[in-house]
C-alpha cells in the first residue's frame, strides 16, 4: 500500500493526458525546458546581479533617481475611494 507500482503511474499518466491533452503537455515541457535553460545560463553568466558589479559612486545616482521617481507616482485607487 506504501508504493505504487508501475500500473499506477501509467493509469496516471493517461488521466493527465486525457485532461490536459498532448499538444498542451508539450507546450508546458517545452516552456519548462526553456525557462530551465536561461536559469543556468543566467546562472553560468552572471555570478552577481548587476547592482553588485557597479562601483558605489554609481550606484548612489539610480537610487536617488528611483525615489524621485516613486514621489511622482499616484496611487489611483486612494483617489477614487476618496
Amino acid at each position: 500500500m506504501g508504493s505504487f507500482s508501475i500500473w499506477h503511474w501509467l493509469i496516471v499518466l493517461l488521466i493527465v493526458v486525457m485532461v490536459f491533452g498532448t499538444k498542451k503537455l508539450k507546450n508546458i515541457g517545452s516552456d519548462l525546458g526553456g525557462a530551465v535553460k536561461g536559469f543556468k545560463d543566467g546562472m553560468k553568466d552572471g555570478g552577481g546581479t548587476a547592482a553588485d558589479d557597479k562601483p558605489a559612486s554609481q550606484a548612489a545616482p539610480q537610487v536617488a533617481q528611483n525615489a524621485a521617481a516613486d514621489k511622482a507616482t499616484i496611487d489611483v485607487e486612494a483617489k477614487t475611494k476618496g
